[in-house]
């Protein structure tokens, strides 16, 4: 992970600040302000509806905001929309190629979609790149999603551009690709590539240089993966022992007991009181010798889940 750090970019390729954007009466995005720097890989996380994907689309040019400034890779994100999409790669998060052409006949269309010169040996480089030689020839409805997912990349790289934006690109697709695909955008920031995206998965955040959680349009945290866990100040336990669902229904409203939440066969149990969760882990272990407390220091994903339960959805 120290690709975005070695590679001496000190400029932001993401710069802006104060972007709103509403459809009809519903505001999606509340003055967003985000900084990204050049070679970085920067995740953004938060529920459905939250703005990620419109958020996303304004800083590539897509959409105009209704309101502030900035800029992406040095372009205006209100005037020179033009410019930004020309040096943007974006991979949308479902398959948008053509089930009914080939690999090859998809890179091709491509290619010519963007006016390139050097079609032919831009095509078979990126066919290279990605290990789709073998099935250069297959068509793409016949692909899995793994496979659909290596051409959708292999698609928005043929520009040779200087960002990518994901919206989450690994959804539907199994542990081994996704692996495989987070080490190819790891190897695309070490080249320089400054990579935004969005995902649900937490050991994918973790995956990223920097975060940013939003939710229902409002940005509440933004940091690397240790610097959110840490600013959320929350205390946890983990609880093992028989009848847990009927157990977590009683710990629910103690006192410091902000989130219980199930993995597996544990409870997560945390809150931002720590001296009050203590006591009551004491209280509750005391009166109940079947259930273990256990002090643990909370994840991203518990730190994720409290930042959702705590946030007013603003369509509703």
């Amino acid at each position: 992970m120290a690709s975005a750090q070695n590679n001496g970019a000190t400029q932001y390729a993401i710069d802006v600040e104060g972007l709103n954007k509403s459809f009809g009466d519903k505001h999606v995005v509340r003055d967003l302000s985000l900084k990204v720097r050049g070679g970085e890989i920067f995740g953004f996380l938060g529920p459905n509806g939250s703005g990620k994907t419109t958020s996303i689309r304004m800083l590539c040019g897509l959409l105009r905001p209704d309101s502030g400034r900035g800029t992406c890779l040095g372009h205006d994100v209100v005037r020179e929309t033009s410019a930004i999409k020309r040096e943007v790669g974006y991979m949308t998060q479902g398959f948008s190629l053509w089930e009914d052409l080939t690999i090859r006949e998809n890179l091709e269309f491509v290619a010519r979609m963007y006016g390139m010169r050097d079609r032919a040996a831009a095509v078979s480089g990126a066919i290279d790149k990605l290990g789709l030689a073998a099935r250069a020839d297959q068509l793409a409805g016949a692909l899995s999603g793994g496979w659909k997912q290596r051409l959708s990349l292999a698609a928005c790289m043929l520009h040779r551009p200087r960002l990518l934006l994901l919206d989450e690109p690994t959804a539907g697709v199994d542990p081994k690709a996704r692996r495989d695909f987070w080490d190819e955008i790891h190897g695309l920031a070490a080249a320089g590539i400054t990579v935004l995206v969005s995902t649900h998965y937490m050991d994918e955040a973790e995956r990223c240089h920097r975060l940013a959680y939003l939710s229902y349009g409002r940005l509440l945290a933004a940091g690397t993966a240790a610097e959110v866990v840490e600013a959320q100040a929350l205390s946890g336990y983990a609880v093992t022992g028989s009848g847990l669902f009927e157990y977590a229904r009683g710990l629910r409203g103690q006192p410091g007991v902000d989130q219980v939440t199930a993995f597996g066969n544990v409870l997560h149990v945390t809150g931002r009181d720590a001296g009050t969760l203590a006591a009551t882990a004491a209280r509750m272990q005391r009166e109940d010798g079947e259930h273990r407390w256990e002090s643990i220091r909370p994840g991203l994903e518990d730190v994720f889940i409290g930042l959702m339960s705590g946030s007013e959805d603003n369509f509703a």
